[in-house]
């Protein structure tokens, strides 16, 4: 996932530089999507390991 946010954002700066306006802007609001859902999973991840304990 945080694979994906990086490639939008990559082509969002590509879009940007070219004069893609609309592309650009559509490419970085989903990486800004992309990139929260990874911090929020990743977040939910740590708090589930460290209340299940090392098995």
């Amino acid at each position: 996932m945080l694979y994906w946010s990086l490639m939008f954002l990559v082509i969002a700066l590509v879009a940007a530089v070219f004069g893609f306006g609309g592309i650009a802007a559509a490419s970085t609001g989903v990486a800004q999507i992309l990139f929260v859902l990874f911090i929020v999973l990743f977040a939910v991840t740590l708090v589930v390991r460290l209340l299940r304990g090392r098995s």
